[in-house]
């Protein structure tokens, strides 16, 4: 299996498309490679719809006229790390250091569109499969799709921790029961996926180090932000034994997690020095190692903080008379600053590697958001706990960046909907060709 594996923008790479001639109309058609990259190619030249007044526009009118199935057919789980994006960015607007009330409620309200994109995305998700038989194993066996399922948990994730940021302080405890509830199932949701979605691409593909990109290290990193949000959550329960099972999960899916992390990032970065950077459409995917850095550093100093609260009311680790919480809490801010730390290493080797090449857009774009918006997170969670004002303005500031960025990734993406060029599914695609070969065979 040669080229790029799970490259986000292999998913979206559309710039292939033959213009259409005055005469006549090319009708793309799709396929997939062994090596997972999705390529256009140009079929049999038909009559020009309209013979008078020739198309200028690069993609044929055909495939720009979208119906609602095909939207549907083409629904792949890259579509979740919108919510990804769109949950970072409320998170920050909620938690920036020099906050007001006016930025309180625009958080609210990227919470509210967040909400609403992910209940769309998932009913739109689920209505995919279930009028395509096989088509969701067919995935599954895809070498670059299934890797982005992890945005699915960590989309739901951002909405839980908005539950508990603005909904529990609001409305109480039946809040908290809510968001206790949709955590275990994110929770459960992102262990398997951490588990079963890397086992697949060893066991089914030949996976060669060129071969390997940062988008492995999106299942693995859905449990790491299952971890931080359980401490967020942790923090207001008031039933001191729920709190302490919550924190004890979320400190068995920060272990769990986290150490697969990094030995994925070690193995990126050999990738790296030998095989160079990704290509300039899946260049985007440079950012992605910040986000388990960056989430890991904030889960692993929340838990601390978290634990410094439960542990003495609950006796655990007290039998030697020794304040374990605190220990915790202080390593967790140890251990945080680190890999506060190593994510500002791969910031820049992203930036650097942004310089390099000229790109367009993908879907891939939305990987700019959720890895700098937890860095960011990661950022103001220091500057409150040193306190540092230094390390709040830092926060504040990327967090500022990371809103514009939201915005231009936003206008770019409607954009794309609009014209009808960002639906393409590369497993739909293969899922077609099987289903035509049975028929024949029968």
């Amino acid at each position: 299996m040669d080229g790029s594996l799970g490259q986000v923008s292999s998913i979206y790479r559309s710039n292939a498309l033959a213009g259409p001639r005055p005469e006549t109309t090319a009708v793309a058609t799709s396929s997939t490679s062994s090596n997972g990259n999705l390529t256009i190619h140009s079929a049999a030249n038909v009559p020009h719809a309209d013979m008078e007044k020739p198309d200028d526009d690069p993609v044929p009118r055909q495939q720009r006229k979208k119906t609602v199935w095909t939207v549907v057919h083409t629904f792949v789980p890259a579509w979740f790390t919108v919510n990804m994006g769109t949950g970072i960015v409320s998170i920050l607007l909620h938690n920036l250091p020099y906050n007001g009330a006016w930025l309180y409620w625009i958080s609210v309200i990227f919470f509210c569109l967040n909400l609403f994109l992910f209940i769309l995305f998932t009913f739109i998700s689920a209505l995919r499969y279930l009028i395509n038989p096989g088509l969701f194993m067919t995935m599954i066996r895809h070498p670059g799709v299934p890797l982005l399922l992890g945005a699915f948990p960590i989309g739901l994730a951002t909405i839980v921790e908005m539950i508990v940021l603005v909904c529990v302080p609001a409305w109480g405890s039946w809040a908290v029961t809510l968001a206790w509830t949709l955590w275990w199932i994110d929770a459960a949701i992102s262990i398997i996926i951490c588990y079963w979605i890397p086992f697949v691409i060893m066991h089914v593909h030949d996976v060669k180090l060129e071969t390997l990109s940062a988008t492995w290290l999106l299942p693995i990193a859905s449990a790491i932000v299952a971890s931080a949000i359980g401490g967020v959550l942790a923090e207001v329960m008031e039933n001191e034994r729920h709190a302490l099972w919550t924190l004890m999960t979320s400190y068995f899916l920060w272990g769990t997690a986290m150490p697969l992390s990094l030995t994925c990032l070690v193995i990126l970065y050999q990738r790296l020095s030998m095989h160079s950077l990704p290509p300039p459409e899946a260049i985007v995917s440079m950012f992605l190692p910040v986000a388990p850095l960056g989430q890991g550093g904030y889960a692993i100093m929340q838990l601390g903080k978290v634990a410094a609260q439960v542990f003495p009311k609950t006796g655990v680790l007290g039998k030697m008379g020794t304040n374990s919480g605190e220990i915790l809490y202080v390593t967790g801010w140890i251990l945080g600053f680190i890999m506060w730390a190593n994510g500002l290493a791969w910031i820049f080797f992203a930036l650097a590697s942004l310089s390099r090449c000229k790109f367009a857009f993908n879907m891939g774009w939305w990987g700019f958001t959720f890895p700098i918006g937890v860095w960011a997170g990661a950022t103001i969670a220091i500057g409150q706990e040193m306190p540092s004002r230094f390390f709040n303005v830092l926060g504040t500031i990327v967090a500022v960046i990371v809103v514009l960025l939201w915005i231009m990734v936003a206008v770019l993406t409607i954009s794309k909907i609009i014209e009808g060029k960002i639906f393409m599914a590369p497993d739909y695609e293969q899922w077609k060709k099987k289903k035509s070969q049975a028929t024949e065979a029968v």
